[in-house]
């Protein structure tokens, strides 16, 4: 199955994401106040993009994907405002959601979001299916954890954690019925787009990660 062959050809592109040192601080309980509410700014600002990104994908792609097209719908109306669950962690925080939402993005970030139009728009909006890949599986493996762990060591409320918290065990659900999309690619194009991308999305997410402050830095939440 396709979606198996997806693993496998993009496993060192996901180690090397987890190797990011935030994500190894997160998982150990050694993260800063300040370098969990860096993450959440860089997370509204490319989750702000879901829903049109989704929507670019949707109007672009042709009659023989109309299946998928469905499927981007029914993603439109799961992932609609979650960016501002975010907002609302980081207001619990202590955190000035309203700068962040004014704010602007990390480049990579920036970089992570305009490739994905880029892609969806010039090359083939099947790239979506790649960051959905990487966004959707590195949440079932990182974020109840991380959320569960971060909590324990920063002595926050759960109202905190609503984004990392709901994203494990709702996306866990996401990921079969991925699954499923995914294995009807019977294109070879189509497929490659898939691979290649989340290829992309992976070393992009990290670079996002990596700009992230580690324990002891500083980081200035934009205004």
């Amino acid at each position: 199955m396709f979606y198996q062959q997806l693993i496998e050809a993009t496993l060192s592109d996901k180690q090397y994401l987890f190797s990011s040192p935030l994500i190894k601080d997160a998982l150990g309980g050694n993260v800063e106040l300040n370098s969990y509410i860096s993450f959440l700014e860089q997370a509204f600002h490319h989750v702000s993009h879901t829903v049109p990104l989704l929507m670019a994908c949707g109007a672009r792609l042709p009659a023989r994907l109309e299946w998928l097209r469905g499927a981007m719908a029914e993603y439109i109306e799961e992932e609609y405002g979650h960016q501002e669950w975010i907002l609302n962690d980081i207001k619990a925080c202590g955190g000035d959601a309203e700068a962040v939402r004014r704010g602007k993005p990390a480049l990579a970030t920036e970089l992570m979001v305009s490739t994905m139009y880029d892609r969806i728009n010039r090359k083939n909006p099947v790239a979506m299916l790649g960051m959905i890949f990487v966004l959707e599986g590195t949440s079932i493996e990182l974020a109840t954890l991380a959320a569960n762990t971060l909590q324990k060591s920063l002595n926050l409320p759960a109202k905190a954690f609503n984004y990392l918290s709901s994203h494990g065990s709702l996306d866990l659900e996401h990921m079969k019925f991925y699954e499923n999309l995914v294995n009807r690619l019977d294109n070879e194009e189509d497929r490659n787009c898939v691979i290649d991308t989340a290829k992309v999305v992976y070393y992009l997410y990290a670079q996002m990660f990596r700009t992230l402050p580690v324990s002891g830095e500083r980081y200035a939440l934009a205004g």
